[in-house]
């Protein structure tokens, strides 16, 4: 029996038919004597001598994990409650916008830069609009998904205050909320012409003790396009939380768990990939090596490390945070292999030791 997991796929990428447009030289860029485009040649600059942003970007993933004693009382329960319910309430998987949240700062999105407005368009379709007309901070900013944003250059990095965000978004995916109160600071630095440095803090002593960082690269994607990403399912359908996982746990003797403790290796997402599982006072767990913490659903979040407590419900199939995991035995009952269940499906791990 495989667990079965109450998760769905949100995200759709629309990818057309004839893709040939996504496969485009950009004009008008610095190229290598091969042809490809020279990422490392100095940054461009507008006509007012600042350097310009505009382009296609592409942003490594991003995570942020702030301080569990950092956080207010209220943010961090509220944080262990979306953990219980598999972070169904994030924003993003309900089909709502992130606004500030620390995870969008990743991906793709497109920076078109004037002297007077910059605006930074997501791919999935939100979008947000920065004042570089000298204007200050509205004192009292109608509350919004994407917030107010005003900017101004300190020599070459571009800095971005923002406030006026509603208390719907959270600024990590990992459930952590803020107030209205809260304000971004955002400073971008050109390093080169494919590159982008992103530092971003938080600043909401409603929520925070103090305020906290993160930072974001970016990589230009010339010579291609963008394509948006879609969200055509809410998370309003999932069903179940961590301690309906434990109540249907079933008891497994220490002896037999003793069998599946060992460290497994396979592929997850075209890289590999190691589990580690251990038995510690009758409690198996499972953590990835090597990674502080692992992305998606049921991610350990506030946690100190990514290691997840595994269910039994049964004595081979146990439920670890939202993902599944099922140990294939030999006939004396000793584990060969792990199968991990994602979302995307089940990921087979090959015993090592």
């Amino acid at each position: 029996m495989r667990p079965v997991l109450a998760v769905l796929v949100l995200i759709a990428g629309v990818m057309p038919a004839d893709a040939q447009w996504l496969d485009r030289s950009w004009p008008g860029i610095p190229r290598k004597a091969d042809g490809k485009p020279n990422l490392t040649a100095p940054a461009p600059r507008g006509p007012d001598g600042k350097p310009d942003l505009t382009g296609v970007w592409d942003a490594r993933p991003v995570v942020a994990r702030p301080d569990p004693a950092n956080l207010q009382p209220w943010v961090l329960e509220r944080s262990r409650q979306h953990q219980q319910e598999y972070y169904k309430g994030r924003p993003y998987y309900q089909c709502r916008p992130s606004g500030p949240e620390a995870e969008r700062f990743g991906g793709w999105k497109r920076i078109l830069q004037t002297p007077t407005t910059i605006a930074i368009l997501n791919d999935d379709l939100t979008h947000r609009v920065i004042h570089m007309d000298g204007r200050e901070l509205e004192a009292n900013a109608a509350p919004s998904w994407m917030g107010y944003s005003v900017g101004r250059w300190d020599g070459d990095t571009l800095v971005v205050d923002s406030n006026g965000f509603n208390d719907k978004t959270w600024v990590s995916r990992y459930g952590v909320s803020h107030t209205e109160a809260l304000r971004t600071t955002e400073r971008y630095r050109r390093l080169d012409f494919g590159h982008l440095h992103v530092e971003v803090t938080f600043t909401d002593p409603g929520a925070f003790a103090k305020p906290w960082r993160f930072t974001a690269d970016m990589a230009l994607a010339a010579d291609t396009e963008m394509l948006e990403q879609i969200c055509e399912y809410s998370s309003a359908n999932w069903a179940g939380s961590l301690s309906d996982a434990a109540g249907r746990a079933v008891s497994v003797p220490p002896e037999v768990l003793a069998r599946y403790v060992g460290v497994y290796t396979g592929t997850y997402g075209g890289k590999k990939r190691a589990y580690e599982v251990w038995l510690s006072g009758g409690q198996l767990t499972a953590k990835i090596v090597g990674e502080p913490v692992e992305g998606g659903l049921g991610a350990v979040g506030l946690d100190e490390d990514a290691a997840r407590p595994l269910v039994a419900l049964s004595q081979t199939v146990f439920e670890g945070l939202g993902l599944g995991y099922e140990f294939i035995v030999d006939d004396k009952g000793m584990a060969t292999d792990l199968v991990v269940t994602h979302i995307s499906g089940p990921y087979k791990y090959s015993r090592q030791r």
